[in-house]
């Protein structure tokens, strides 16, 4: 089983959420950000006053799926999240040794 954890612009959310429903992944975990890479922020004009924005709101995505999902699920975030502008995000993948649903009890690929 693999995590995926997608940081993505916050407008492209219910995109990506219908592109992994269409691909059918089900589940999914968003947590609202603050970060930059490249993007490095930028300058606003508040009261008169020049600020620099340092942090830009994104979007955490968290998903845990099977080995055999994950490719589907890495194309459905990348297609559904490009904008083909700088700070489209990024997306990282690990390996999940254990999964275990509260409810019932069940472990690994049966709780995904």
């Amino acid at each position: 089983m693999k995590k995926v954890e997608a940081i993505i612009k916050p407008f492209k959310l219910d995109d990506v959420r219908e592109a992994l429903s269409e691909a059918g992944i089900t589940g999914m975990t968003s947590i609202e950000v603050k970060g930059f890479g490249r993007q490095k922020g930028h300058t606003e004009l508040y009261r008169g006053a020049e600020y620099v924005v340092d942090f830009l709101p994104k979007v955490k995505i968290e998903l845990v799926v099977t080995d055999e999902q994950l490719n589907k699920c890495v194309d459905a975030v990348t297609k559904a999240a490009r904008t083909g502008k700088i700070g489209d995000g990024k997306i990282f993948i690990s390996t999940i040794d254990r999964v275990v649903r509260i409810r019932t009890g069940e472990e690994n690929e049966a709780a995904v």
